[in-house]
């Protein structure tokens, strides 16, 4: 049987897109423990915001302008 070790070294060869998707599938394997009842209330949250763009309701702020905003914000 292949050491922790000798299994670390090996992935850590991987090409750096090779260890992404492993790295996915390693947390995806440790998210056995979910809360129903909080993935629900995430999920409606989510389509309750992509309702407010598609609909108008709300202004979208571009990333980069965003992020200048929050630094803006702090240096004063």
């Amino acid at each position: 049987m292949i050491s922790l070790d000798q299994l670390t070294a090996e992935i850590l060869s991987l090409p750096s897109a090779s260890r992404a998707i492993l790295a996915d599938k390693l947390i995806e394997s440790l998210e056995f423990d979910i809360d129903t009842s909080i993935q629900s209330a995430w999920s409606t949250e989510a389509k309750k915001r992509r309702d407010e763009v598609r609909d108008g309701s709300v202004r979208v702020i571009p990333g980069d302008d965003a992020l200048a905003q929050v630094r803006n914000s702090i240096d004063l």
